[in-house]
């Protein structure tokens, strides 16, 4: 693979990842019922984790030597389509769930092509975003048992 791939993928888990972002955010927003508390407290977590990791990722383009995607525009793009609106706490859980299983699939490509072009550094921070991931699908489904 080449060093241009593994920027490109790198730029698309930036965009998957924005798009994450702004989902997990609304639901925060916008989360009703009896579970209020936890899945305010849970979106809020994750969303600060989403933010965090957009500045990792955009950093690590960077030190590939590309610019990282700089505008509403171009992050939307990348983004994706936006996901139907979920209307109550359960529906935007499994919500949720699907949009990490599919950013962690991407995640799991991006590795390969990091590795591919000879990136430890890149697949190293990929790595701990896919485990970040995993462990966030885990425990919503875990909540809803």
């Amino acid at each position: 693979m080449s060093q241009q791939a593994n920027i490109d993928s790198m730029t698309n888990i930036l965009g998957q990842t924005f798009g994450l972002y702004v989902q997990t955010h609304g639901y925060h927003w916008n989360v009703e019922g009896p579970q209020f508390r936890q899945f305010h407290a849970l979106f809020e977590e994750q969303y600060q984790n989403l933010w965090e990791a957009l500045d990792e990722i955009a950093e690590r383009i960077r030190c590939l030597g590309a610019y990282a995607p700089g505008t509403l525009s171009e992050l939307t793009t990348l983004a994706g389509d936006a996901p139907a609106r979920a209307q109550s706490a359960e529906a935007m859980v499994d919500a949720l769930i699907s949009a990490h299983g599919a950013l962690a699939a991407k995640l799991r490509d991006a590795i390969t092509t990091a590795q591919e072009a000879g990136d430890e550094v890149s697949a190293g921070v990929l790595t701990d975003r896919l485990e970040w991931h995993e462990k966030e699908i885990w425990m919503m489904k875990a909540s809803r048992a």
